[in-house]
């Protein structure tokens, strides 16, 4: 045990090189065969979502329940990490929270994915015909599947609980390999090729699952600059919100939890709660709360059905399955970035904030961003719809905020949120990753700065090779996801075991 604890300074460099090099494959193949690296990521694309995409579907619900249970059981007030009471306020800890693990999916999908669910009826609502007011209540409840309770729980519930069981209590290292610490005890944290493999490919998943939001941020950030200003949207244009991202991501991470990124995302919680209550104030407030309640209590009361569709494999691919595979990817990383600031919090309170409060409030925010869009083409057929056609999803935002009062400051103000929500999610990555390279809480400040830097890099590749490898980045975040699930399944068992132990210890203490 002693020996381990002395080693977990030390950089891991099998797993930097395994994770480092396979990124490094992807973006030189991007660079001399686009084309050739498209195709081969659909195929395996194909196979990953034809053979596991009913398994993310399966572990995302299993890993929800199982937490719910944990935390309304006598485990529920199990307290975390060897402190009696949290390190930091619980505002400033559900802040990190939200700003990490939305992502850029807060404004990039919350515009996009309602209208696009409106404008095509999804197929597990036979009978309703889009682009009415029929199909409102089905759009929103479909964005509540993709990033409501199971999306959540997948990011920070069981697995945060082994890994503050393996780190804080038993003095493991903080690697995606203490997954595993209940089944191998202190072999799996020695130099060995299976414990490599789970973290290099733990690595490559976040990263690919960042390196995707920096590119939306990119095209995003463009299409909105350049509808505020005179400025063209050019691929130039986007590189260099990516530099500014970059830069300002690696500051942030070098500074710290208590710092740069506690900083980031009080203030992005705060700018969010701004921009609902103008929303609500110069928008459609009485349509978005209606909706928002009526869609919820749909999403609540078919939960099962929703969350266990399988009828079209098709569509799943590009929507649920897509968003699973993404979450699933992030699955063993957040974990440990969850198990870095919740040290002195029982699992209740960390299933709550998780499970419960943050996909709350991530619906509601998903209502008032998408549902306003779904309002404003109501009104005015193709007013968003238009733009969302010709120019994508990164369209959808600007579009919607150019048709409410004072629709500059609003696109100016939606846009900024969306940067700091990327930065927040890349300088927290970037730290995380560092983690699990160096197995501490503290890596060196040089590592989080690289990884930051590393996938801006890789960013500004896709984007300049076009649209087309974005796409396949995309299609490769659901690749990546395939071997990590088989990690997370194994919370299933050690979760309540280690629950069990730990509740056996804090009885005799």
């Amino acid at each position: 045990m002693e020996r381990l604890k002395n080693k977990k300074t030390s950089l891991d460099l099998p797993s930097l090189l395994v994770s480092g090099g396979i990124l490094l494959f992807f973006v030189i193949a991007a660079l001399i065969n686009a084309d050739l690296v498209a195709n081969t990521v659909n195929q395996l694309f194909g196979i990953s979502v034809t053979y596991f995409g009913i398994l993310y579907q399966l572990t995302l619900l299993g890993t929800f329940f199982i937490a719910l249970a944990l935390a309304i059981s006598k485990y529920g007030k199990i307290r975390l990490g060897n402190l009696n009471k949290p390190e930091m306020s619980t505002f400033k800890w559900i802040s990190i929270i939200m700003c990490t693990l939305l992502a850029g999916g807060g404004i990039f999908w919350a515009a996009a994915e309602p209208l696009s669910h409106f404008l095509t009826t999804p197929p597990n609502f036979p009978g309703i015909e889009s682009g009415t007011p029929d199909a409102i209540v089905p759009a929103l409840t479909t964005s509540f599947i993709d990033w409501g309770f199971l999306a959540w729980a997948i990011l920070g519930t069981l697995g945060t609980i082994v890994l503050m069981y393996a780190h804080y209590h038993k003095g493991m290292p903080l690697k995606p390999r203490a997954f595993l610490y209940p089944f191998f005890g202190e072999k799996i944290m020695r130099n060995n090729v299976f414990g490599t493999i789970v973290d290099a490919f733990s690595i490559i998943a976040v990263a690919a699952g960042t390196i995707g939001p920096i590119g939306f941020l990119g095209l995003q950030a463009g299409y909105g600059i350049s509808s505020l200003t005179n400025l063209s949207n050019t691929t130039s244009l986007h590189i260099t919100i990516i530099v500014l991202l970059v830069i300002g991501a690696a500051i942030s991470a070098v500074t710290g939890i208590h710092r740069g990124i506690q900083f980031l995302s009080s203030f992005n919680v705060i700018l969010a709660i701004g921009l609902i209550i103008g929303v609500l104030a110069f928008g459609p407030g009485l349509f978005i709360f209606n909706n928002f309640f009526e869609s919820f209590g749909l999403y609540v009361n078919d939960f099962i059905s929703l969350n266990t569709y399988r009828g079209d494999e098709a569509w799943l691919s590009l929507w649920t399955i897509f968003f699973f595979a993404w979450f699933v990817g992030y699955g063993p990383m957040m974990a440990i970035f969850a198990a870095r600031i919740s040290r002195g919090r029982t699992i209740r309170e960390l299933v709550l904030a998780v499970a419960i409060i943050a996909p709350v409030v991530t619906t509601f925010w998903f209502t008032v961003v998408g549902g306003t869009g779904i309002f404003q083409e109501l009104q005015s057929p193709g007013s968003i719809s238009t733009a969302l056609d010709e120019a994508g999803p990164p369209a959808a935002m600007m579009a919607i905020t150019q048709q409410l009062p004072f629709g500059e400051i609003f696109g100016f103000l939606f846009l900024l949120a969306t940067i700091i929500f990327v930065l927040t999610t890349t300088d927290s990555m970037s730290l995380t990753i560092s983690m699990a390279i160096s197995g501490n809480g503290h890596p060196p400040r040089w590592l989080r700065a690289f990884y930051a830097i590393i996938m801006g890099a890789v960013a500004i590749v896709l984007v300049s090779l076009g649209e087309g490898s974005i796409n396949a980045l995309q299609s490769f975040i659901v690749v990546t996801a395939a071997p990590v699930v088989l990690l997370l399944l194994t919370t299933f068992w050690t979760a309540p075991k280690v629950c069990k132990e730990l509740y056996q210890d804090q009885i005799k203490s």
